[in-house]
């Protein structure tokens, strides 16, 4: 069974604040495209202008490093078939966010943090000052090596620190991060594969993707 985990792209969709939103249409439509197939045919000929941190996305190394990997060197196993696991994330009153698991399990994985926080999209309430990831639910995911991390709100670092420690390290150490997932209640906690592969782009830093599980039945 397969399960989409991303949101919708869509032409005057809500940008991340202080980016422009993306603009979807065409090029050359159906209707307007006849004339060059003699009304034989008809082709639509779209095209999109975004900003590449738009709706659900990965980030590379190169997102934070300029000798990081890119969007074109990153291996394919490592955004494809990932096994993967949902885990609760504990989300306090300042929205940083614990995670409870054990370590061990950790190791290679896609770890997937569900806080509902994606009930929000679509509304400027998801705008809002959302979760985190606390500095230590970052320390376990580097002692565990976790292959890849996804995050069902916007940004795993709190947007008031500049510095932007959670990328930074996260990064650094190679883990991949996804954000703005979304539909993670429909995951079992374990069993099932991840996928997130972006287009191989020279010097791409972010860029979205069609997140999705398949899930052992």
């Amino acid at each position: 069974m397969l399960v989409e985990l991303n949101h919708l792209l869509e032409d005057g969709m809500m940008p991340y604040p202080g980016l422009p939103g993306p603009r979807i249409g065409a090029i050359l439509d159906h209707e307007r495209s006849r004339p060059n197939y003699d009304d034989k045919a008809e082709f639509y000929l779209g095209k999109v202008d975004m900003a590449c941190n738009t709706g659900t996305y990965l980030d590379s190394p190169f997102h934070r490093y300029p000798e990081g990997a890119d969007l074109s060197t990153i291996a394919l196993e490592m955004v494809a078939a990932v096994p993967g696991l949902v885990l609760e994330g504990i989300v306090s009153s300042d929205r940083s966010t614990l995670i409870d698991c054990d370590e061990s399990d950790l190791r290679g994985k896609a770890v997937l943090i569900k806080t509902g926080w994606d009930q929000r999209w679509g509304s400027e309430g998801y705008w809002d000052r959302g979760p985190y990831l606390a500095g230590e639910s970052v320390n376990i995911l580097l002692r565990a090596e976790a292959a890849l991390l996804g995050v069902d709100f916007y940004n795993v670092d709190d947007t008031t620190d500049p510095a932007r420690p959670a990328h930074a390290r996260l990064l650094a150490a190679g883990i991949l991060i996804v954000e703005n997932l979304c539909n993670l209640a429909a995951l079992p906690p374990v069993g099932f594969n991840f996928y997130a592969a972006p287009p191989r782009i020279v010097r791409g830093a972010s860029f979205p993707v069609r997140a999705f599980a398949e899930v052992e039945l």
